[in-house]
């Protein structure tokens, strides 16, 4: 199945020069839907646990996590995430950001995927190695639907990638 006929492209959204990705379609089509969720679980196999960063690699780690009747574990920004959290503190082009698991979630020793809707500049993924390394936890694999491929993201990070669809800058 070709998924890239399941993303439009918006051109200028949400701001001038930005061609937006647009998930809908593929999420509203649920042959397309099980195709990824599908995909994305052989890839996942290997794995004790999948995280998945707010918003939406919820949308593909919760069911692939279902699918392998494996754990997942959320990641968001501060306050978002009721009890204890672990943070960790990363760095943006444009500033600070942190983000957070609920503490005991996760176990040392545990291997771990990531699992998320896009891999652009992979600043957020390896925050998320980052946050989850200190937990003692091995992230051994990301796998995305989407690469921006000419971000370079995965140059940032030093686990295997995994991606059903990529793109290049004209795309």
């Amino acid at each position: 199945m070709n998924l890239k006929n399941y993303i439009n492209t918006i051109e200028n959204f949400p701001k001038n020069g930005i061609k937006f990705k647009d998930i809908s379609p593929l999420l509203a089509d649920g042959e397309a839907l099980y195709y990824t969720i599908s995909e994305m679980a052989q890839l996942c196999k290997d794995v004790d646990i999948i995280v998945g960063p707010d918003a939406r690699g919820f949308l593909f780690g919760t069911p692939v996590a279902a699918f392998l009747k494996k754990p997942f574990i959320m990641v968001r920004k501060p306050g978002k995430l009721p009890g204890k959290v672990v943070s960790y503190d990363y760095i943006l082009e444009y500033g600070k950001n942190t983000l957070e698991i609920q503490n005991n979630l996760v176990k040392k020793g545990q291997k771990a995927v990531i699992i998320d809707d896009l891999l652009a500049t992979g600043g957020t993924v390896e925050a998320i190695i980052k946050l989850l390394e200190h937990q003692g936890v091995e992230v051994i694999k990301v796998v995305v639907l989407m690469e921006l491929i000419d971000l370079k993201g995965r140059e940032k990070l030093n686990v295997p990638v995994n991606s059903l669809i990529t793109y290049k800058n004209e795309e």
